[in-house]
């Protein structure tokens, strides 16, 4: 499998994807002007910092295709996508003890791949050795793509919405979430696809 803890060396390449990422999958739905102004420079220190910081359960998996021996691409190589988790970031007590998907972002040149499902699957098995049995992950309303690929994947709305306006104009998100996975440690590969 292509998938592998992310490496300090990966910082520059994860903040590529991030903001790139962002740029093809968000356009159209928050303001072109907002995603013209992300530069993948500004992003990097930040990457730097949360690899260096890295405690369990939180965790940064990578989607690296894999070399012709079937391992996985070392650093700085070449990645497709990552996924981030950890525990809930939700305020409300009954968020705790509960994983939450931070993050899962693929280049879109390898949308349709198999990378999202693998990173999603290689998430939820962190968040199970963790000892999470459920988890949320949160998507813009208007992200019709993610919501059908989370579904896909066997996460359904759980009726919790919020408008993040942290960036100067109101982006509406819903909550999804998942339970289930951590069944005797591992993930149904039926539901991932």
């Amino acid at each position: 499998m292509p998938v592998r803890p992310a490496l300090p060396a990966d910082a520059a390449e994860l903040a590529e994807i991030h903001v790139r990422t962002w740029q093809a999958a968000y356009a159209g739905l928050i303001p072109q002007d907002y995603l013209n102004s992300l530069e993948p420079a500004q992003r990097e220190p930040g990457w730097r910092r949360w690899l260096s910081e890295l405690r369990p359960p939180h965790a940064i998996l990578v989607w690296a295709p894999s070399d012709p021996a079937g391992t996985a691409s070392p650093a700085g190589s070449g990645l497709a996508g990552f996924i981030t988790v950890a525990a809930s970031r939700d305020p409300e007590p009954a968020a705790r003890g509960i994983g939450e998907v931070y993050a899962i972002y693929v280049r879109d040149a390898h949308w349709g791949s198999g990378a999202g499902r693998e990173l999603m699957a290689a998430g939820l098995r962190s968040l199970a050795a963790s000892g999470f049995t459920e988890a949320t992950l949160w998507v813009l309303a208007s992200n019709v793509r993610a919501r059908r690929f989370y579904e896909a994947a066997g996460w359904v709305p759980d009726g919790a919405a919020k408008v993040d306006s942290s960036r100067g104009f109101p982006l509406e998100e819903i909550r999804y979430r998942r339970s289930g996975f951590a069944a005797h440690g591992a993930v149904d590969a039926d539901l991932l696809g």
